[in-house]
């Protein structure tokens, strides 16, 4: 068994999109403050964290994207929705600022040698975290899904997909539809992934991403791991 990290560190000031909050993280306690018990010398250092539900790596929550009643919160969800069967498509050969098609992912799901199944995870490598972390265009230049081809893979039947940007679509009205298409067909998605590099060519595994039981949370920072067999 190996397990990869898919996961974005969580730091201060870490780049996000505007309409989320900051993430601030500072010292609260260090080593330089020793307190003694009974004549025991103990010193421990914690961080005060300050960010919202959709830092980092994270998974959305129906009800980021979901008005209506009923819509689970990210303590809702079952904890069954974050260990999935998956498979990894790649599609890091798209120019930045273009629309992943229909077309695109069916040549990358033959050129994977995979089937997309019901209740699959299904990661888009799309070769960005590499092109445009730590530049302006982190937040903007991404590809991403149209209306289209999210329906294509809601069609499938998956329970969720996985890219590197922060948006599943093109920012604008293309990211608001990929989120609607999410809404009326049943599935969700994470943002902020990394090292999908790793995963083209080797078939399915496991992805592992649970987050954390948020009461009321639209979203959540997690953990995401891919698990393979070797």
């Amino acid at each position: 068994m190996k397990l990869i990290d898919l996961s974005r560190e969580i730091y201060h000031k870490m780049p996000r999109l505007v309409n989320h909050p900051s993430i601030v993280i500072t010292p609260f306690a260090t080593h330089d403050e020793v307190r003694e018990v009974d004549g025991y010398k103990f010193s421990s250092a914690t961080l005060s964290l300050a960010m919202g539900d959709h830092a980092g790596t994270h998974v959305d929550a129906p009800y980021h994207f979901d008005a209506r009643p009923g819509a689970m919160t990210i303590d809702q969800v079952p904890l069954e929705n974050f260990f999935l069967d998956a498979v990894c498509l790649d599609l890091s050969h798209k120019p930045l600022k273009s629309d992943i098609s229909i077309a695109d992912l069916q040549k990358a799901e033959t050129a994977a040698g995979v089937t997309i199944r019901a209740k699959d995870m299904v990661l888009l490598h799309m070769d960005f975290f590499r092109r445009c972390y730590g530049t302006d265009g982190y937040l903007t230049d991404f590809p991403g899904l149209t209306k289209e081809s999210a329906t294509w893979l809601g069609q499938k039947g998956i329970a969720m997909f996985g890219v590197e940007a922060v948006s599943p679509g093109r920012p604008g009205r293309n990211n608001f539809e990929v989120h609607h298409v999410c809404r009326d067909m049943g599935f969700t998605h994470v943002e902020g992934l990394t090292n999908m590099d790793k995963l083209i060519g080797k078939g399915r595994f496991k992805f592992i991403g649970f987050p954390l039981k948020i009461k009321g949370g639209t979203g959540s920072p997690i953990r995401a791991v891919a698990m393979l067999e070797e």
